[in-house]
């Protein structure tokens, strides 16, 4: 008996190791990761994952996909992360890891934040853009670049100029927390006529823990969900009445109108087709704990890569998945791109302490 009790141990701990095995195929360098092609529909199309947000926690969000894209769909995944000397360090608004990934990106994953990159990493990123590759953009990529200076070529992404790249490409820029924020969470409503459509194969209400943004997207775009306020931070809270001055200072539930949280489009590029675009200002790491928010966005890049969209696909984290909550200066201290691949340290629950500059 007690020999049969050790075998089934070894074999219990053998299992438990299997994620820990598959974990190890990935390269990093300072500032990336990257993770092969597989088997499946993704074979042969490279998705680079952009993170570089400093509250929502992109950092933990994008390794999470680009393994679950990976590992269960055979796309080659890229994440480039902002690092400071290959310690992960999203403040860092002007960095950007290994940005020639950019050069043969088929399609983007976004989760930035007021980024002000370097003029070859602007490149890169425009080119990629200007050749018409798709786009899945979460939550504050609406405002991705800030700090861009005068005299650059590409001071037009800036989400001051005009509502720069957020507007111009997405769709919508920053505009205004439409739930109070921290304190009124988002649960989803499909819009009518939309739940035939690809993109939303296999996705369900979703209930993220952050709160609806503004949003004002133009005619072109096709709204696939809209985002209810909710009076607390639960999924089973009822909706909140609070009401709120909108711009024309007339009195307006804040559900009324429900914001559009989830929407596609399509816009025209310098290489003479269009972007396929799919937006979301859901998209912290924390609301990523639904899975049909996940789902979304892997159907977002099958759906923009012209593939078809499986009937529900397989978004199950590869390894257990506890996301630290949305907040500045809450993210892991000292973990270089490598300690974003298996299980995550435990959230933290104080921030971390900026670094002391050198005299």
């Amino acid at each position: 008996m007690k020999r049969h009790l050790l075998l089934w141990a070894a074999l219990a701990a053998l299992v438990l190791a299997l994620p820990a095995v598959a974990a190890e195929a990935f390269t990093s360098g300072p500032g990336w990761l990257e993770f092969p092609a597989g088997k499946g529909l993704g074979a042969g199309k490279h998705v680079v994952l952009l993170s570089g947000d400093e509250e929502y926690r992109s950092e933990e969000s994008m390794p999470m996909l680009a393994r679950i894209l990976s590992e269960r769909h055979g796309f080659k995944c890229t994440v480039l992360f902002s690092h400071d000397e290959g310690v992960i360090n999203p403040n860092n608004t002007a960095s950007l890891g290994k940005p020639e990934a950019l050069d043969t990106a088929d399609a983007l994953v976004l989760g930035l934040r007021f980024r002000k990159w370097n003029e070859a990493s602007l490149a890169k990123f425009d080119a990629a853009i200007k050749r018409g590759i798709p786009i899945v953009a979460t939550r504050t990529s609406t405002h991705a670049f800030a700090g861009i200076p005068k005299d650059s070529a590409f001071i037009a992404y800036n989400w001051n100029n005009e509502g720069g790249f957020g507007r111009k490409v997405l769709g919508e820029t920053w505009v205004s927390h439409w739930g109070n924020h921290k304190s009124e969470a988002t649960r989803t409503v499909i819009e009518p006529g939309a739940d035939k459509l690809a993109v939303l194969n296999g996705v369900g209400q979703i209930f993220g823990d952050t709160d609806v943004y503004e949003a004002n997207p133009p005619a072109d775009v096709q709204v696939l969900l809209r985002g209810l306020v909710l009076k607390g931070m639960n999924p089973e809270d009822p909706l909140s009445e609070r009401s709120k001055n909108t711009k024309d200072k007339k009195e307006q539930g804040v559900n009324s109108p429900a914001m559009p949280v989830a929407w596609t489009r399509e816009v025209a590029n310098a290489a003479g087709t269009k972007n396929r675009v799919l937006t979301t200002t859901m998209g912290a790491a924390t609301d990523l704990k639904d899975a049909s928010l996940r789902r979304l966005l892997v159907n977002g890049v099958f759906w923009g890569l012209g593939l078809e969209v499986p009937a529900k696909a397989d978004v199950t984290p590869l390894v257990e998945w506890i996301p630290s909550k949305y907040s500045n200066n809450m993210f892991h201290p000292g973990l270089k791109a490598e300690g974003f691949v298996g299980v995550l340290p435990p959230p933290l629950t104080a921030p971390t302490p900026s670094p002391k500059k050198k005299k």
